[in-house]
């Protein structure tokens, strides 16, 4: 057995601790399922300690996620070198330690506000804030719903079309959209999705690099690196071309962001902006659209009644999100003492906030296990909550919105016809592929 502190709470099974801490656990999405309900209803603020892991909480209740988002002084996001710092992703302790020997002895492996807390992350989060606003957006509906339009004449026939809808066509509408609001070109499009899969599916044998070694207990945290690197190598040339010759996309808005002193933000800023970019920005997108197929492939009477009401078409976007939930888990550390569900919290003591685990939560959804666009409200928190709220989110629901009202009218009907695999990773990630028959009018 995994024990807890206190001796008054139900033990923990290693089968449970390990289906939720380790990345092969997520490849069998009803055990980890299964495995989060059973930590909601026995011991919602689970302390484990998975061979060759920290010790760390297992939040998995909607309410304590939230407690804890909101207070980032009292629960820390940020990596550093400094004694005690933590890595604000969940990763074992020899890809850590691999990490620290490689940067001069810190976590922080980017400059990126998943690594940073106010007033810092807000200092960097500003940067490009403003760009991802609603009304800042409005101005992209119309690019982005042609770039929709392409996408279904490009990847998709009238009639049948056997399909693995991940591969052949999720994976790559968000990629088009993110990367052409950003102004990278085209033709570099296929390189920002590999390094993508090499970033998220760092823990994936099957999304191994030639140059790590997939059976070290480093190797994730390698190919991790591996990918930054190659991330900085090419963005560095972008930071360089849009300082000399600005242009109007987010890329130029993010290399010209100058400090109060009017100097440039140091390059690493920038790298890490472009990074989050490139990767959350298109590879979340496309897991719920696919986990949204899935979804009304099982639910064919949903998928007529968005058909037959558009207006229905935002409910079902916010559901596939609370369904999809690809960010898996953030990492937090206290900072000080401190109650949390009746449990004394200690400085240094780390917290896994388990936001699918949340999005499934019987005391704020009513049936969390059934997919439903009529759920109102629906108080999911896919984007996380309180200062580290995805900056995308707007930009992630209006690409979902418009390929919906694209897509949908269109679809006679939708089966799936193969076994569907996941991403075998605890951070991000979602189907790896999908295969279905998709029956155009």
């Amino acid at each position: 057995m995994t024990t807890t502190e206190e001796t008054n709470l139900t033990p923990i099974p290693d089968e449970i601790a390990n289906q939720v801490v380790l990345p092969e656990g997520h490849r069998d999405e009803t055990r980890l399922f299964e495995a989060y309900r059973w930590l909601r209803e026995n011991n919602p603020l689970a302390k484990v300690t998975v061979e060759g892991f920290d010790p760390v909480y297992l939040v998995t209740k909607h309410a304590d996620i939230m407690e804890i988002e909101r207070q980032p002084d009292i629960f820390t996001s940020g990596g550093g070198e400094e004694p005690g710092s933590h890595n604000p992703i969940l990763t074992n302790q020899a890809g850590d330690e691999f990490t620290k020997s490689i940067n001069n002895g810190s976590l922080r492996v980017l400059e990126t506000v998943t690594f940073l807390d106010p007033p810092e992350h807000t200092l960097v989060r500003d940067i490009a804030a403003e760009w991802f606003r609603p009304a800042t957006l409005k101005k992209w509906e119309d690019t982005i719903r042609t770039l929709a339009q392409e996408a279904i004449a490009k990847g998709l026939r009238s009639g049948t079309n056997e399909i693995d809808f991940v591969k052949d066509f999720a994976l790559y509408f968000p990629l088009h959209v993110i990367m052409s609001l950003f102004g990278v070109p085209v033709e570099d499009e296929p390189r920002m999705m590999g390094l993508t899969q090499d970033f998220f599916g760092a823990a994936d044998p099957d999304a191994a690099r030639q140059d790590v070694a997939p059976t070290t207990p480093e190797a994730a945290a390698q190919q991790f690196a591996a990918a930054i690197q190659d991330f900085y190598a090419y963005f560095d040339r972008l930071v360089e071309d849009r300082r000399a010759t600005p242009e109007d996309d987010l890329a130029t808005i993010i290399a010209n962001a100058r400090q109060e002193d009017g100097e440039f933000f140091a390059k690493e800023i920038a790298y890490g902006w472009f990074i989050a970019i490139a990767t959350a920005g298109h590879d979340t997108t496309s897991s719920t659209l696919s986990s949204a197929i899935e979804a009304l492939a099982h639910h064919p009477d949903q998928l007529r009644r968005v058909q037959e009401d558009p207006k229905l078409i935002p409910h079902l976007v916010n559901e596939s999100l609370r369904w999809a939930s690809p960010v898996k888990q953030f990492t937090r550390q206290a900072t000080q003492e401190y109650e949390l569900r009746g449990r004394q919290i200690k400085p240094g003591d780390r917290f896994a906030l388990l936001y699918q685990s949340a999005n499934q939560d019987a005391d704020i959804f009513n049936d969390p296990e059934t997919f439903n666009i009529d759920r109102r409200p629906n108080k999911h928190i896919a984007f996380g909550y309180g200062p580290h709220m995805c900056v995308g989110q707007h930009l992630a629901k209006q690409e979902l919105r418009i390929m919906f009202e694209e897509l949908l009218p269109r679809i006679e009907r939708v089966e799936v016809t193969g076994e569907r695999k996941l991403v075998q990773t605890n951070f991000v990630g979602g189907l790896k592929n999908l295969p279905v028959n998709l029956v155009l009018r």
